[in-house]
C-alpha cells in the first residue's frame, strides 16, 4: 500500500509501480534499465506527451517513448525545429520566427528574414551549424512564464510573430523552452538534449503566408529532417531518390494519364485518354462492388443553391474559404460550386415518404466537388481544387448503425486487398471532450456514434489509434491510413457517423410504432477522392498498375508492315475477350518497339512475324519477366484472364 508521498504509475502492459511524487519519466526508465533510459526521448502521461524530465505528481498511465514510436519521432523532429531556429539565429542575426512544428516526415520553421535571404545553396552551412550546436549537448529546458513576462521578453527581442501568438494564449498556460543560446515560445514537449540529434538534412525551401492567411506577410519556410543515426539518414536519402522516380506528377506525364493547363486553372486536372480509362476501370470496379452491397446510384448537379449549404452548416463553417457564390440575373439568387455531395443526397432522401422497412437506404455517387485551395497548397493530384469523390450516404435506423458501419469496413478492406494495399491502420477520430464548442449536436448522439465506431472497429479486428479532437464538426469518423511501397503513410478511405445533417434537413421515417423518427446518416468513401487515390496508386506501383486495371494491357508488335493485317486480326480477337491495348504499326525496328512498350509500362508485348502468322500464334513477352514463349490466341486469353482476375 502506498503512502501519500507516493504515486502509482501504470505501464502499458498493465503492470503497476509506486514512485515518489515528482518522479520523471526518465526516472521511471532508469528504474527499469539503463539501456531503456538511453533510448527514451519523451513520455506519454495519460493522454499527453511530456518531456521525459517533467515531474509527475499524481497517479498516471505512462508510456515511455523512443525513436520507434510515432509520438517519439514527432518530439524528436519538433526539437530539431528548435535546433534549426538556433542555427538560423546564429547565422542570420535579426531573423524573426513564426512557428516550427513537426510534420509526418521531419519538420519546418517559418521565418521572416527581413532584408536577408536564404537559398538551397546555404543549406550545407546551416546543417553544419546545427550539428555543431547539437554536439554541445544542451538540455531542452521547460520554463513556465506569465503572459506579461512573455510579452516583455518577445517585445524586447522584437519578434512580433510570437507576440501575436501570445495574444491568443491564456495566462498560466504559457511556457518557454530554452536550449543553448536560443529561447522559444512553445508548449513542448522536447527530447532531453541536443546530442541525440546525430544526422541533419535540410530538404526544401518555400514561401508560406503567416498563419496560412493570404492577407498576411509571406514568410520563408525551411524544411528539414533529422535522425539519431547517420545510417538512417542515408537510407532516407536513398528512399527519397526512389520517391522522385515514382513521383506521380512525372509518371502521369510520361504515361500520358493527366495534365494541367494554366488557361483551365490551377488545381483542375485534365484527364487524358489513358488516365480516363484508368478512372473508368476503378469506377466500374467499385460500382460493381457497391451494387452487390445494395447501393443505389444517384447523380446530382455540379452546383447548388447557397441555401442548401446554409441549411447543412457547411456555409457557416467553410464559406469564407471556399469558392465564392455565383450570382444569377435574378437579384438575391446565389449558387455555389458543389463543395460536397451530402446535402444533395439528403434532398434525394426527402423525395419520397420513408418507412422503417425501407431502411437502410444507400445512395452512391461518383460526384465531382470543388473546394478552393490556396495556390501554395496545390500539389499534383493529391491537392486539387476539383476532384471526384466515390461518395455514398447510408440512411439507417439507430439500431442499424453498427451493422452498417461493419459492412462499410468490409467494403473498404475489399478495395485495399484488390489493389495490393496490405499495410494499413485505422484512426478513430473523436470529439475533443474539452472543447465541445467546435461541434454541433447533442452529447448523447455523439456518445452513441462514437461507441458504434469503436465497437465496429473492434469487431473487425482493426489495428487502430484513437485521436481526440480530430472528428468532423458533425460527427466522429474512422479514417484508413495506408502505407505505400516506400513506407509512406496516406489517409485514404473514410467512414463518418452523422446524427446532425438528418436533423438539419428534417429527414424522417415512420417507425414500427407509427411515429416519425430521424434517421442516422453514414458518410463513406473507400477511395476518398479519385484524384488522390490514383496519385497514391501511381507512386506505390511506380506506374505498374495491377493487370486488371492497366489502361493498356497489351501492345501487339508486328515485326514489319507486312504482318500488320495479322496483328489487327489478333487485336480484334483479343478485344472480343475484353483485353485492352493497341497495335504498334510504326516503321521502327522490333527492339525499339519493345523498349518503348517497356518504358510506358505495358504489361504484355505480343510479337507477330512470319513464323507466328504461319502457325496462327503470337510470341508473348511480359514486362519484368521477358519471353514467355509462343501461344495461340485462346491460350494467351486464358492465361491473361487468370493473371488479371481480382481476389
Amino acid at each position: 500500500m502506498k503512502d501519500e508521498s507516493q504515486i502509482k504509475i501504470t505501464l502499458p502492459d498493465g503492470s503497476e509501480r509506486f514512485y515518489p511524487k515528482g518522479i520523471t519519466a526518465m526516472g521511471i526508465a532508469l528504474s527499469i534499465s539503463e539501456g531503456l533510459a538511453r533510448n527514451v526521448i519523451a513520455a506519454k502521461v495519460n493522454s499527453e506527451v511530456w518531456d521525459p524530465s517533467r515531474e509527475i505528481t499524481q497517479d498516471s498511465l505512462v508510456k515511455l517513448l523512443t525513436w520507434n514510436d510515432e509520438e517519439g519521432k514527432a518530439t524528436f523532429w519538433h526539437s530539431s525545429a528548435h535546433l534549426l531556429a538556433e542555427a538560423l539565429e546564429s547565422l542570420y542575426p535579426g531573423i524573426k520566427f513564426g512557428t516550427g512544428p513537426s510534420i509526418e516526415k521531419g519538420f519546418y520553421y517559418d521565418v521572416d528574414l527581413g532584408e536577408q535571404s536564404i537559398s538551397q545553396d546555404d543549406f550545407p552551412k546551416i546543417e553544419a551549424k546545427m550539428l555543431e550546436l547539437a554536439r554541445q549537448k544542451n538540455e531542452y529546458l521547460r520554463k513556465p512564464i506569465s503572459k506579461a513576462d512573455a510579452v516583455d521578453f518577445f517585445t524586447e527581442k522584437g519578434d512580433e510573430y510570437k507576440l501575436e501568438l501570445i495574444d491568443g494564449l491564456e495566462d498560466g498556460s504559457i511556457t518557454l523552452y530554452e536550449q543553448g543560446a536560443f529561447t522559444d515560445l512553445c508548449r513542448g514537449p522536447h527530447i532531453p538534449n541536443t546530442s541525440i540529434i546525430k544526422a541533419v538534412k535540410l530538404t526544401n525551401i518555400a514561401g508560406a503566408y503567416w498563419r496560412n492567411n493570404q492577407e498576411n506577410k509571406m514568410l520563408t519556410r525551411i524544411y528539414g529532417i533529422t535522425f539519431p543515426k547517420q545510417k538512417e539518414l542515408e537510407e532516407y536519402v536513398t528512399l527519397m531518390e526512389e520517391a522522385k522516380k515514382r513521383d506521380h506528377r512525372r509518371l502521369g506525364k510520361e504515361l500520358e494519364l493527366f495534365a494541367f493547363s494554366e488557361k483551365v486553372g490551377q488545381g483542375l486536372p485534365l484527364w487524358l485518354p489513358k488516365g480516363a480509362m484508368l478512372r473508368e476501370r476503378l469506377q466500374a470496379f467499385l460500382s460493381k462492388a457497391q451494387s452487390r452491397a445494395g447501393y443505389l446510384p444517384v447523380v446530382t448537379p455540379h452546383i447548388g443553391s447557397k441555401e442548401l449549404y446554409v441549411t447543412s452548416g457547411h456555409w457557416d463553417k467553410y464559406g469564407k474559404d471556399s469558392f465564392q457564390p455565383i450570382k444569377t440575373p435574378n437579384p438575391g439568387e446565389e449558387y455555389l460550386l458543389k463543395p460536397m455531395n451530402c446535402p444533395h443526397h439528403c434532398e434525394i432522401y426527402k423525395t419520397s415518404p420513408r418507412s422503417y422497412k425501407d431502411l437502410p437506404l444507400r445512395f452512391s455517387e461518383f460526384g465531382t466537388v470543388y473546394r478552393y485551395e490556396q495556390s501554395g497548397e496545390l500539389h499534383g493530384l493529391t491537392r486539387v481544387r476539383g476532384f471526384t469523390q466515390d461518395d455514398a450516404h447510408i440512411f439507417c435506423r439507430p439500431d442499424q448503425v453498427k451493422e452498417e458501419f461493419v459492412r462499410v469496413i468490409d467494403l473498404v478492406l475489399y478495395v485495399f486487398r484488390s489493389l495490393g494495399f496490405d499495410d494499413y491502420s485505422a484512426q478513430i477520430s473523436l470529439r475533443d471532450p474539452n472543447d465541445k464548442q467546435k461541434y454541433i449536436g447533442k452529447d448523447e448522439d455523439w456518445e452513441r456514434a462514437e461507441n458504434a465506431i469503436i465497437e465496429a472497429a473492434q469487431e473487425r479486428g482493426l489495428n487502430t489509434v484513437t485521436e481526440l479532437g480530430e472528428a468532423a464538426f458533425y460527427g466522429p469518423k474512422l479514417d484508413f491510413m495506408v502505407r505505400d511501397a516506400l513506407g509512406r503513410k496516406w489517409q485514404l478511405g473514410t467512414i463518418q457517423v452523422d446524427y446532425q445533417l438528418p436533423q438539419r434537413f428534417s429527414l424522417e421515417y415512420t417507425g414500427s410504432d407509427n411515429q416519425k423518427h430521424t434517421p442516422v446518416m453514414i458518410h463513406r468513401a473507400p477511395f476518398g477522392s479519385m484524384e488522390r487515390f490514383i496519385a497514391i496508386l501511381i507512386e506505390s506501383t511506380a506506374g505498374q498498375f495491377p493487370l486488371w486495371l492497366s489502361p493498356e494491357q497489351i501492345a501487339i508488335l508486328p515485326i514489319s508492315e507486312k504482318y500488320g493485317d495479322y496483328a489487327q486480326e489478333i487485336f480484334a480477337r483479343l478485344q472480343d475477350q475484353d483485353i485492352r491495348g493497341f497495335v504498334d504499326n510504326r516503321d521502327e525496328k522490333i527492339g525499339r518497339k519493345i523498349r518503348d512498350a517497356e518504358v510506358t509500362k505495358i504489361p504484355f508485348m505480343l510479337i507477330v512475324g512470319e513464323k507466328e502468322m504461319e502457325e496462327g500464334k503470337i510470341s508473348v513477352r511480359r514486362k519484368g519477366e521477358g519471353d514467355l514463349g509462343s501461344m495461340s490466341v485462346e491460350e494467351f486469353a486464358a492465361y491473361f484472364k487468370n493473371e488479371a482476375k481480382l481476389i
